[in-house]
């Protein structure tokens, strides 16, 4: 009698950590990420992964600020010049918004790009730790 080998072989623990979720430090994401984790795994014993903080600021803020600055100039512009017979302050104020918020809007959208190359360059490199929560 030979004996057959059997079907069910015992699994090897993973060794590597389970990183699902966290963020890598180069920013891209590893088909890893990409999978949903199973609720009812057990957790691995530690999983930790290098990653890199930065404070970036938000653009549509900063755009918005620009414009909206642009727009106050044109409001001063537009009703604190000399008065003109053939054109309303209205139209004189939507010209002049056209003529000051998109450089307003260009100029913070310069000024952001310079804030967020800082911060790049100020990011520090952390070690994050996964954490389960039992509640999920």
């Amino acid at each position: 009698m030979t004996s057959e080998p059997s079907s069910s072989t015992p699994e090897q623990p993973n060794s590597t950590p389970d990183t699902r979720g966290a963020v890598p430090a180069d920013g891209q994401p590893t088909p890893a990420d990409r999978i949903e984790p199973v609720r009812d795994a057990a957790p691995p014993a530690s999983a930790s992964r290098e990653v890199t903080i930065r404070r970036a600021p938000k653009f549509v803020p900063f755009m918005l600020l620009g414009a909206l600055a642009g727009f106050l100039v044109a409001l001063v512009v537009a009703y604190t010049g000399p008065e003109d017979p053939t054109l309303t302050r209205e139209s004189i104020l939507g010209f002049f918004t056209v003529a000051f918020a998109l450089p307003g809007l260009l100029l913070a959208a310069l000024l952001v790009l310079v804030i967020d190359r800082r911060s790049i360059r100020r990011a520090e490199r952390a070690r994050a730790e996964r954490t389960y929560d039992d509640g999920a």
